[in-house]
């Protein structure tokens, strides 16, 4: 079974494992929106969680709060109320962002509210 692996190294210069005809997307490809629950494992199962969260905000992910991935680090936390889901950034977002966040915050909306609601509130970027 190892003959049939293939490795490749990450920037850091580890070694990776991989299938050898498994679909790999070009480096340059980016990450689309997507809005993680609280405890998400994504933010909290390495030990390394500098590739995705910043140090500044490293401790939203262990106060509970639910974030937003923009081109796969947290961009934002999000909240839902009466069917509406309100973003607030932690940055700045350029309008293609604010774009996909607000077009996946609506079919998070209407999921969560079954199909009732599709309200995204974005808040303004902090300065």
């Amino acid at each position: 079974m190892r003959d049939e692996l293939v490795t490749f190294r990450d920037e850091r210069g580890r070694k990776l494992i991989d299938l050898p005809d498994a679909p790999r997307p070009d480096p340059e490809t980016p990450a689309p929106v997507r809005f993680l629950p609280a405890f998400d494992n994504a933010i909290l199962g390495y030990d390394d969680r500098s590739r995705i969260i910043d140090d500044a905000h490293r401790l939203l992910s262990v106060a509970g709060e639910r974030v937003v991935l923009v081109d796969g680090r947290v961009a934002a936390t999000w909240s839902v109320d009466s069917g509406t889901v309100t973003v607030n950034p932690l940055r700045g977002f350029s309008r293609a962002d604010q774009a996909a966040v607000t077009e996946q915050g609506q079919e998070l909306a209407s999921f969560l509210s079954d199909n009732e609601s599709d309200r995204v509130r974005v808040g303004s970027s902090p300065r």
